[in-house]
């Protein structure tokens, strides 16, 4: 089943997962008092704005998809669409239900990290599914949202932290 999925369809799913996360980062600025964890927020929102970019351009670079034999570009396009929902933070309005359910500002910090853990899964698990000639490409997708979630585990409070490492 390797190779079913091609790097521009994952580069693709970049571009939508930095729009909706530059969307998410926006709405949870909006949400928390703390001047630091704002500043944290809108600066992670500018930087998916930049990976959206990024990707834009490597996605520019390669091949154009092929649409699966006996597939329209309607189908393959909500096949697309299901795959990007599949996020749990996208997924059938649960973001936005998670959103409304932030208190303080080490909720919104674990939603984010949660947001981070979910696209790099996300990229991670996909990376299994392209040829080995495009597993860099997928891989560059990785390392963009690592380095988010390593700089919101560094913002939670001391206990906080704690509790997650016991928790794993």
């Amino acid at each position: 089943m390797a190779g079913i999925f091609r790097a521009n369809e994952i580069v693709q799913a970049a571009v939508e997962a930095e729009k909706k996360g530059e969307d998410f980062y926006r709405c949870l600025a909006g949400r928390v008092q703390s001047r630091q964890i704002k500043e944290l927020f809108e600066e992670l929102a500018n930087e998916e704005v930049k990976h959206k970019k990024r990707f834009e351009e490597i996605l520019s670079r390669l091949e154009p998809v092929e649409l699966p034999a006996h597939s329209d570009e309607e189908e393959y396009e909500a096949y697309f669409d299901a795959l990007i929902n599949s996020h749990m933070l996208f997924s059938c309005g649960w973001g936005e239900f998670l959103l409304n359910q932030v208190s303080d500002e080490s909720e919104a910090l674990k939603l984010a990290m949660n947001f981070e853990r979910d696209s790099l899964l996300f990229f991670k698990e996909m990376k299994g599914f392209v040829p080995e000639s495009e597993k860099k490409i997928v891989q560059q997708c990785v390392d963009e949202e690592r380095g988010h979630l390593v700089r919101l585990k560094g913002m939670l409070p001391a206990e906080s932290r704690d509790q997650i490492t016991e928790d794993r």
